[in-house]
């Protein structure tokens, strides 16, 4: 058994990515949740709901109870000004038999909806909503009004829009649309390889492919689309099936529908049936192939190309052919008569129908995952206690699984603690290493419990060796009996093991006293910011001396106005002068206070609030002052 069993099958996940044939598909149970999903907007209280909600139960197959009953609430929620709710509205009645909407206003509404200015999204709510309510279609003036919209906004969900209503209109849109379906196709991006989708998610990826492929179908021509990239279309589909929104459900079950019904591509899904894992008692491997939406594809021969054991490469199938059941569409095979050994398996996959249909892509390369489980044995188990120096030669006791050796051992600081074990695999009787082989140790005081790994050696045998006073610390050099269980298992083991091998009564040296752990989830102590601690300040008399000097430039400029005089004529006495002034003067003093007792922040807001009045009242003196200037030069 190769080592790292669960790593390999990660790397079994990573190779069977690369397989782009679908490996799943829209199941019952799929279905019965998007099924919950349509119901669930009813009574309907918006048009957009209605029509998706009525649309995908249709899709279903499922009955719409109470046809009139439905038609009224449909009528409810139209609003009779808005395009787009026209457009719901008519196509939910259009679903629905004997249902009609009340007209009204809605041709010359729906009408100016088709203008030159018009966005591509508007002229197709309006087109629709036209011929759903069968009121009459001038097709040029909606050709032109699309391929005007077309020249603003060329994104591919407009290009979808336009497919749509280009297969509806038909004539020489059809061959000009046609033409444009693999540019647009090729503005998707790829997704590690496996999934191809559009910017926009779900909604722009499958209005694109259903439109394009009603287009081609119209056009009775295949689209330009290459069958691994139809087969990445299928894989991104199928990655959101769980989707919850009702929009979201509808438009993956439309473009679920049309590519499991066209003329000219049908994906394939492979899917393993039954259980991942197989063993001797449950040797069988089913495989389910279909379309997406879990339809059978008909008469149809699958075989296994190859089996390969993705541990040692190994090869334990080849070119063996699927036997047939009474469902259609599932087919099975013993995978254990092929005499497997224990691990993850790639079986790859090649499908050949019957009847030969140019339309089905994916029939070879599909891939599924097998595991091959089995049993083991614990073989030659043995534990002792023996010298740290190995001076004495240990004395170990044999055990037989599930049995508990009967005497308690004991051994102290200058010991160790030795266990020795192997595993058989019962199918094969081969040597087994398994991926986990723990020791635990549980203080039968305290239940506190010690974990270490059992390591094997290159012929698979285990050994486990203890050191008392190297693991001192571990134990927190806290004497007393332990239970020694050992604990196996595997992702390919059906009895994974744990089992109580021994008591033993394990005494450590003195050492610090055994403290608690922390508990990492008890509630920590609330954090609070703290400003750094202020710098000493200085001494009184230096700071008094740096004041006399910071205003001595104050003294002089009053000695100079006493000297020459101040001319205070031109200080226009007006509201706002005084008011900037005044203003001015409180901003110098909150310096004064930011200086003595106040800290940034408390400034900072006083400071927010004269500023306001100080701008206005300096703007509005400036300005006067200006206004006078001007005055006595002219």
């Amino acid at each position: 058994m190769a080592k790292g069993t669960t790593i390999l099958y990660l790397f079994a996940v990573a190779v069977l990515g690369q397989a782009l044939t679908p490996s799943t598909f829209l199941t019952t149970v799929d279905k019965e949740r998007l099924r919950a999903v349509f119901e669930a907007a009813q009574p309907y209280t918006d048009a957009a709901n209605a029509h998706y909600s009525i649309l995908g139960l249709k899709l279903l197959g499922a009955t719409i109870a109470k046809e009139q009953d439905v038609c009224k609430s449909v009528t409810s929620t139209l609003k009779s000004d808005n395009v787009e709710s026209w457009f719901h509205a008519s196509k939910a009645a259009a679903a629905l038999s004997s249902c009609k909407l009340p007209v009204g206003n809605a041709e010359k509404l729906l009408n100016e909806a088709v203008s030159a200015g018009g966005s591509v999204a508007a002229i197709y709510y309006a087109f629709f909503a036209l011929k759903n309510l069968g009121l009459p279609v001038d097709n040029a003036k909606i050709t032109a009004a699309l391929s005007e919209a077309l020249k603003s906004d060329d994104s591919p969900l407009s290009h979808s829009y336009a497919f749509h209503v280009a297969t509806e209109i038909g004539g020489a849109e059809l061959g000009k649309y046609f033409d444009l379906i693999e540019d647009i196709i090729a503005q998707a991006d790829e997704v590690d390889g496996v999934y191809l989708q559009f910017e926009g998610g779900l909604s722009v990826t499958a209005a694109i492919l259903e439109s394009a492929y009603k287009l081609a179908g119209k056009h009775g021509k295949a689209p330009t689309i290459s069958e691994d990239k139809v087969l990445k279309f299928a894989n991104y589909l199928l990655s959101r099936k769980h989707v919850q929104r009702l929009k979201s459900a509808y438009e993956l079950l439309a473009a679920a529908a049309i590519l499991s019904n066209n003329k000219f591509h049908i994906p394939l899904c492979v899917t393993l049936s039954s259980s991942i894992a197989v063993s001797q008692s449950k040797p069988t491997v089913q495989v389910r192939v279909s379309d997406m939406l879990g339809g059978s594809l008909g008469k149809t021969t699958v075989t296994a190309d190859s089996a390969k054991n993705l541990g040692d490469q190994s090869v334990v199938v080849n070119k063996k052919q699927f036997k047939d059941t009474s469902d259609e569409s599932l087919f099975e095979m013993d995978f254990m008569a092929n005499k497997p050994s224990s691990g993850f398996y790639k079986v790859t996959v090649s499908v050949t129908p019957a009847k030969a249909d140019a339309r089905l892509i994916g029939t070879s390369g599909a891939a599924v995952t097998v595991k091959v489980t089995t049993q083991v044995s614990l073989d030659n188990v043995e534990i002792g206690v023996a010298d740290k120096d190995q001076a004495s030669a240990p004395k170990p006791v044999r055990v037989q699984h599930p049995q508990k050796v009967g005497q308690v051992l004991e051994a102290d600081f200058h010991q160790k603690v030795i266990m020795k074990f192997s595993l058989t695999d019962k199918t094969g009787g081969a040597m087994f290493r398994a991926h986990q082989t723990f020791v635990k140790l549980t203080n039968l005081e305290s239940k506190q419990e010690i974990i270490f790994v059992a390591e094997s050696d290159s012929s698979n045998n285990y050994k486990f060796e203890l050191n008392v006073g190297g693991s001192a610390k571990d134990f927190g050099f806290k004497t007393g009996k332990y239970s020694l269980e050992l604990v196996i298992g595997d992702a390919v083991i059906e009895n994974p093991i744990a089992w109580t091998v021994a008591d033993v009564a394990l005494t450590f040296q003195d050492g610090p006293a055994a403290t608690e752990k922390p508990d990492q989830y008890a509630k920590k102590p609330e954090i609070k910011h703290m400003f750094r601690e202020p710098e000493k300040r200085p001494s009184q008399s230096v700071s008094m001396a740096f004041t006399v000097l910071v205003l001595v430039p104050i003294a002089i400029l009053f000695l100079c106005w006493m000297k020459i005089g101040v001319n205070i004529a031109n200080f226009p006495f007006s509201i706002s002068a005084i008011g900037f002034h005044v203003c001015l003067a409180a901003v110098f003093s909150l310096y004064y206070c930011y200086w003595t007792h106040l800290d940034m922040f408390q400034t900072l807001r006083y400071l927010g609030f004269l500023g306001v009045p100080t701008f206005i009242f300096g703007n509005r003196m400036l300005s006067s002052i200006a206004a006078k200037r001007k005055g006595e030069k002219s």
